[in-house]
């Protein structure tokens, strides 16, 4: 219920639908002859689209999350790397035939750079179809696809094809590293790494972050920047969408805290 919800509320809640939406409203108070009314939410739309395309304003909130977790030093030893999905277009990889990466790539090579330096360590991927409309293949074909392209060794690997989202990442993963000892390394999205590594502390799961797929530099102020406004649209809905997981996920108990921190 949780996943459906999730779904359905973010369809409406994301920006450029919030925009579209109050484009909606001005059109019909305009119609209905509420003229300065009608002006004001077309001006709010207005506002968001400069505020979400033309500023840096994904990146001031994207900061926060993708700082939260340095990458610290690998450890010498670890009992098994998990990588969570959401580096795939599976719908698309699945009907070509081939492994696709969207921006979320860094996610698939870093666990190539660790699978090589830990020879000894069993590779987890967990990811199934993280949309409502289930259509293609799982993101967990779709990454045992690309990991035995890169000579990763099909005993190595361990897919878990059933989780839907981060919160379904944690469950099913905790179960397939319960007899392994010693931590294990986590990889996944710098902005996603605190709601992720409070799912998996919740679950007991001991892990070190290694965060890739940065999405700033870490030290961006607010400011206009109209360099690439169709990027800016899409960290700063990231960014609104994973400070509304947290939230999601600290009302709901899944998570200890709003911000999970090392």
């Amino acid at each position: 219920m949780f996943f459906y919800l999730s779904k359905i509320f973010w369809a409406p809640a994301q920006p450029l639908s919030v925009i579209l939406l109050l484009i909606a409203v001005g059109l019909v108070l305009s119609i209905m002859g509420r003229r300065r009314l009608a002006l004001v939410v077309q001006g709010l739309a207005g506002l968001t689209v400069l505020l979400v395309g033309f500023t840096s304003l994904g990146s001031v909130l994207i900061q926060p999350l993708e700082n939260r977790f340095p990458r610290l030093a690998a450890p010498d030893q670890i009992s098994s790397i998990i990588v969570l999905g959401g580096a795939t277009q599976s719908r698309i990889g699945g009907a070509r035939g081939v492994t696709e990466l969207n921006a979320a790539g860094d996610r698939m090579t870093a666990a190539l750079v660790l699978a090589r330096r830990y020879p000894d360590a069993p590779l987890i991927f967990s990811g199934g179809i993280g949309t409502i409309i289930s259509e293609g293949e799982t993101e967990a074909a779709s990454a045992r696809r690309f990991f035995l392209e890169q000579g990763i060794p099909p005993e190595r690997l361990v897919l878990e094809d059933q989780a839907r989202n981060t919160d379904e990442n944690a469950q099913l993963t905790a179960g397939l590293i319960a007899e392994r000892h010693g931590p294990a390394i986590l990889v996944t999205s710098a902005f996603h790494m605190p709601r992720s590594v409070g799912l998996f502390r919740k679950m007991g799961v001991d892990v070190v972050p290694w965060p890739v797929d940065y999405r700033s530099t870490g030290r961006e102020g607010f400011g206009f920047d109209i360099a690439n406004p169709v990027l800016n649209l899409e960290v700063t809905g990231i960014a609104v969408r994973e400070w509304i997981g947290l939230l999601a996920y600290r009302w709901s108990g899944k998570i200890d805290e709003v911000l999970p921190g090392p």
